[in-house]
Parts: structure tokens; sequence; C-alpha cells
């Protein structure tokens, strides 16, 4: 088994190989503007420092978000497009759930606790969790302080927690999500059967920062 697992739904542009029993090799820049430009030279990164080529990967992980339009998209079209010319399969996690799942096995924070990354529009996309591997609510976006209250006294992880301290004073690392723990997430999951994974699709919550303008002039002829 290889896995190449990417994730672009949050500022963190992050990519890692995992072969089953370990993480091979990970690279991770930070830049939420620049993620069609840094995604691919990560991936090349990320095989060189292993010394393996795209050819040797078995299946492809993604995180599906929740995450803002354009970045998330980045992500989840380049694994698809490597899944289809690699002809191999592609798994979808939730973004979120790798966050937790970091905070964790790395952090060792134990639950209950809850995720929060930065949704923008000074909101943050967020879940509950029982522990590292259990979430207990579906994702969601809301503004801090219309969730705050509901989670008072528990730990939340994550860069959404950190931006707004008033609303979550219990706030955690990990801020970033990391393509190695989205790895061996996915790896625990195909050892125990292959259950859990998500369609690759984007996880948005709501709808795209660009809108049509209204009662725009028309230009074209008739």
């Amino acid at each position: 088994m290889l896995l190449l697992a990417v994730d672009t739904a949050t500022p963190a542009v992050t990519v890692a190989l995992h072969d089953g029993d370990s993480v091979v090799a990970e690279t991770t820049r930070v830049d939420a503007r620049r993620h069609g430009e840094l995604l691919l030279p990560l991936i090349d990164e990320t095989l060189r420092e292993a010394g393996l080529k795209l050819d040797a990967v078995t299946g492809l992980v993604v995180g599906v978000g929740p995450g803002p339009y354009t970045g998330l998209r980045v992500g989840l079209a380049t694994a698809e497009t490597f899944a289809f010319a690699l002809d191999v399969p592609v798994h979808g996690l939730c973004t979120l759930d790798a966050l937790a799942y970091r905070a964790g096995t790395e952090g060792g924070l134990e639950g209950p606790f809850a995720v929060a990354t930065d949704a923008r529009r000074k909101e943050v996309y967020w879940a509950r969790y029982d522990d590292a591997r259990t979430r207990t609510t579906e994702p969601a976006v809301d503004r801090p302080a219309e969730i705050a209250e509901s989670l008072a006294g528990l730990p939340v992880v994550g860069a959404g927690a950190l931006l707004y301290p008033e609303a979550f004073p219990d706030a955690h690392g990990p801020e970033h999500v990391s393509a190695a723990a989205l790895a061996s997430l996915a790896a625990e999951k195909l050892a125990a059967g292959g259950e859990g994974f998500l369609p690759p699709l984007p996880l948005y919550l709501r709808r795209p920062d660009a809108q049509v303008p209204k009662n725009y002039k028309v230009v074209t002829p008739k």
C-alpha cells in the first residue's frame, strides 16, 4: 500500500505518503491564497523526499472540507485526476476529522472536545468529538458567539478556536490539519475494512463568496 494524501480545505496546503504502517514523507505550506500554485510542487517534493515515483501510489486520500470554495476544490480536483490517471481509488475524509485525529494522536488530547477551523466572514467550521476518532455532530458553520455556550467547558482545537479566544477560552493546537494525520486515519480505516469514507465531493456548507451581481446591465445583443 502507498497512500497519497492531500488537503487544501484550510490555509495549510499539505501532502503526505503513507505505506500502510507509517508516514513515509510529509510536506506542508501555509498560504491561504496559493493552493493552486503550491499543491503539485508539494506532491513532487514529497515523492522525491520518499524516493518514490507517482506510479507507486495505490490510493488517494483527500480532505473534503468543510472549507472555502476555491481552496477546497484544488485538492479534490487534483486527487480525482490522479486517481483517474493511475486507476486507483480515492477516499474522502472530513478535514475536521483529520484535525481531531491529529489533536488526539499527536497532541494527546482526550475527549470530549470540539474542532473549529476558520470559515472567514467571522465564522468557523466546527464539530464535536467524543475522542480523536469519534465525531458526534455533523460539520456546521456558525459565528463563534452563537456556539460558545454549547461548547463551554470543552477544549476547542484549530485555527478557528485560536482566532476567537473570547468565545473559546480553552483553545488548543494544532492550528492546521496535516496530511500525515489524514493519511494515518485513512490507513486505520482501510485496515479495519474500509468503512467510514466519504465520496470525494466538496463539503462547502454555504454558498461561494463570489456572487452574480444583481440588476447588472446586459450588454450582449438580443
